[in-house]
């Protein structure tokens, strides 16, 4: 039933919640806090992007409402149209050798294109994600039809508590009828029941079922093998996803490498072809993959998707049971409890109700979308029909958007999420140090500005106007270092992170040693990262300007650096890692400084790169990235740097498009996130289905006045947006340098409580603010690791501890801690 208390209401869909004031303080069940903010949508929803989303971290379906149909959209992370072209490879060369000749330009050009050479050579290194593969293939379609005679569809409600979507009807008979779906959390499948308002069987108002292959599956693909089986109540298609480009294509016999995926729909009633009269008057038999349905009291289905080898993936239709209700409420039951422990794991409960529903939506949409054991998502993670979800070809973009969704991970204490983003680093390893040698001739590794889940064996894009970005080397390889901050998993460094991250630093110290990046030319000792190219801004330019010691580029090397010279300590490794430890500490000790200007308002700021003005409109925020993701500076640094962060805070423009969740967790760790400000932004990018777009916000940058503002909105689901709650994260508590804050962008004046938000340390820190005070907090130590904290009072606290129970009176403390101990702090 839809509350009264809506905060908001987006058009014809309704976003509904809970309390509009917080009770009484206490632990609290998160999993009843999620089941407080359903999406629930008040008429039929027939658009993509209004359906609601269903997933089990692996396979996606949205469920859409016509007025005469449901209809089932399918995708999977793990079924991708996996040719990929890898042509020019001679033509591509080295860096030395591009780099002499873009160096000989001629600096007046007022773009590098300008020159015909330069021009071909772009086109040239293009060329290959100019094809429309790789890309996510959809995994088709099924629709249940009705006649409206006989039903009206009313809407539908997604209870994010566990997933459970129902389809609310209405008979001719005025009855209220509901079409249960839900997605099995462990086997790739979708099932569906029709039931009464009390949950009881009831008669089946489908008279047609239709299995839909994908409208956009290529002409030249293997023909899509059509099966039936009517009396079984089972229609599927099966289809083969070719390893190969056409031209080299062998149709007959394939590829050993060649893979394929069957959607296969079950109902429990026999099914017949019927004709129709169609709109010309003529006599029209349904077509392959439709039929009638039989009607039958206790209509129950189930949908299943099989993807893998082709030759693991059965040639003809297998048999499969006819789907029970029993077995569905098993399935049911066993997800619920799946459900129930992914929100056991952290929690929050906020006078604020929409920043409560955000966090819990999105922390639903992350595990539709993602887990260990499937492939990492892409730009628009495990949903996609037609040419939905395929723009940029869905892929891995490494200056941001493919670590933003799981920065969400860490502090809300879902490390499981993480997990993707690790295995996804451990497969491009042999690709980045294939780029890092045969193309740079450099050792170690260096990351790609895009890639794909298919076999690559060089850069996806070699383009040097984004190719070239350095930024991206240190930036993928930041999250397993979190990881283990965040974990205190000493095995967890030494077996999945250590070898990443030496890779990037041996690539970075051997980069930055070059030559042409330190010397007389540079007049001063440093070690310059050069050529690079800042996220999204400039490309490559005439002379290089614009092109070296980028904010995104010192930032994030430093981090790598110095997460190096600590993983040497804690692995005990600093002898035989003597060399490269010597090489680090010495560009370190030569490192240049943060690119600056001058504004005339706020006088000196932080900006992307050195010569720039004070006036750029970003398209990602980097002028302060040494904030957020480069964490060299936050609430812990000293008045004049905080007084530079703040200067540039105020100064910085943003187009938006790429910023919905980075500048605001920017402004959050250095305490000037405007909580009011930061909520119209997301309702102005909030979609029907309850997810974020990525929308345009001013001009002058690379938007003009007759850009569609909202041009991204159906490109996809937007993956990297799921990213939200860690904002909220870092409003109620930081602990980026090791020193937990509790609220530190949160208003005293509304009260707010959490449960086991993750610090680093590994900690799980509790706590709750009630009237403007703080009161108990709790954390669980789960290594015992010494524990920093900066008490919310003035007059010192009370620490019950293992150790014992003692009263404190200065403001910051350290704890020792054991592990698997618990500590109480008090005020009193």
């Amino acid at each position: 039933m839809i509350k009264k208390n809506l905060l908001f209401l987006l058009p014809f869909v309704l976003l509904v919640f809970g309390r509009n004031n917080l009770e009484a303080q206490g632990s609290f069940s998160s999993y009843e806090q999620a089941k407080l903010h359903p999406l629930t949508y008040n008429r039929p929803a027939p658009d993509f992007f209004e359906g609601a989303l269903l997933g089990n971290g692996a396979m996606g379906v949205v469920v859409t409402t016509r007025p005469d149909a449901v209809v089932f959209y399918f995708g999977h992370n793990n079924v991708w149209d996996i040719r990929i072209a890898e042509n020019n490879k001679e033509k591509i060369g080295t860096f030395n050798e591009v780099f002499n000749k873009v160096k000989a330009l001629p600096d007046t050009l007022k773009l590098l294109t300008d020159d015909p050479w330069y021009a071909e050579y772009s086109r040239m290194t293009a060329e290959n994600y100019g094809k429309p593969y790789p890309r996510p293939f959809p995994c088709g379609s099924v629709l249940l039809g009705f006649d409206r005679r006989n039903a009206e569809m009313i809407g539908h409600r997604l209870d994010i508590s566990n997933g459970l979507c129902e389809v609310y009807l209405l008979t001719k008979n005025q009855k209220k009828i509901k079409l249960q779906v839900f997605t099995d959390m462990t086997n790739d499948q979708l099932w569906f029941r029709l039931v009464d308002s009390q949950g009881n069987p009831c008669e089946n108002i489908f008279d047609r079922i239709r299995v839909i292959s994908d409208p956009s599956t290529p002409k030249e693909f293997p023909k899509t093998q059509l099966e039936e089986n009517l009396g079984k109540g089972k229609i599927a298609f099966r289809q083969t996803l070719p390893y190969t480009e056409p031209d080299k294509y062998d149709a007959v016999n394939g590829h050993p490498k060649d893979k394929a995926f069957r959607l296969t729909a079950l109902v429990n009633c026999i099914l017949e072809k019927k004709s129709r009269i169609n709109w010309d008057g003529n006599q029209q038999e349904m077509a392959s993959m439709e039929a009638g349905i039989v009607k039958k009291k206790g209509f129950v289905g189930c949908i299943s998707l099989r993807e893998g080898l082709n030759t693991e993936v059965e040639k003809d239709l297998p048999v499969i049971a006819t789907p029970r209700s029993e077995e569905l409420l098993v399935s049911l039951g066993k997800g619920e409890q799946i459900w129930k422990e992914y929100w056991s794991k952290s929690g929050i409960k906020l006078a604020d109700q929409f920043l409560e529903r955000m966090w819990y939506q999105n922390l639903y949409f992350l595990n539709c979308a993602t887990k260990d054991g499937a492939t990492t998502p892409g730009l628009f993670a495990n949903w996609s029909y037609n040419n939905i979800g395929t723009a940029w070809h869905g892929d891995y973009h490494m200056n941001y958007n493919t670590q933003q969704p799981f920065w969400a991970t860490f502090s809300s204490n879902h490390l499981e999420k993480n997990l993707p983003y690790v295995n996804l680093i451990e497969k491009l390893v042999p690709v980045s140090k294939s780029w890092a040698k045969n193309y740079y001739e450099l050792p170690g590794a260096y990351f790609p500005h895009s890639a794909y889940p298919v076999d690559m064996t060089i850069n996806a894009y070699p383009v040097p106007t984004w190719g070239w970005e350095i930024a991206e080397t240190p930036w993928a390889v930041q999250g397993l270092w979190w990881h283990y901050l965040y974990s205190g998993d000493v095995e967890f460094l030494k077996n999945r992170a250590f070898e990443p991250m030496k890779l990037a630093v041996e690539f970075l110290v051997a980069y930055m040693k070059r030559p042409e990046a330190s010397g007389t030319q540079w007049k001063d000792d440093k070690f310059h990262i050069f050529p690079t190219v800042p996220p999204e801004l400039y490309g490559l330019r005439p002379g290089f300007k614009y092109n070296y010691d980028c904010n995104v580029d010192l930032s994030l090397t430093k981090f790598l650096f110095k997460a190096y010279l600590e993983t040497t300590k804690v692995l005990k490794i600093e002898k035989s890692e003597k060399v490269l430890l010597d090489n680090v500490k010495l560009i370190l000790s030569r490192f240049p400084d943060y690119p600056t200007a001058v504004s005339k308002n706020h006088g000196k700021v932080l900006v992307s790169v050195p010569e720039e003005h004070d006036q750029v409109v970003y398209n990602v925020p980097n002028s302060l990235f040494t904030v957020f993701p480069g964490e060299d500076h936050g609430l812990h640094s000293d008045p004049e740097t905080m007084q530079l962060l703040k200067s540039t805070f105020l100064n910085q423009q943003n187009e938006g498009g790429n910023d919905l969740v980075f500048i605001n967790l920017q402004a959050a760790r250095i305490g000037m996130l405007d909580l009011e400000r930061f909520k119209r932004q997301v309702n102005y990018s909030l979609l029907p289905n309850g997810t974020t777009s990525d929308r345009v916000m001013q001009v002058h940058g690379r938007y003009s006045d007759t850009t569609p503002y909202g041009f991204m909105d159906k490109m996809g689901i937007w993956f990297e947006n799921f990213g939200l709650p860690v904002v909220v994260n870092e409003c109620l508590m930081q602990s980026y340098n090791g020193t937990i804050r509790l609220f530190p962008n949160w208003p005293k004046a509304k009260d707010a409580e959490f449960q086991n938000l993750r610090a680093v340390g590994a900690f799980l820190v509790s706590a709750s603010l009630k009237n403007g005070k703080t009161e108990q907090i709790k954390i669980f130590s789960e290594v015992g690791n010494p524990l920093k904290i900066i008490l919310p009072w003035s007059g010192g606290a009370t620490i019950k501890s293992a150790a014992g129970t003692k009263r404190v009176s200065e403001n910051q403390v350290t704890i020792s801690t054991q592990k698997g101990e618990t500590v109480l702090i008090n005020q009193e």
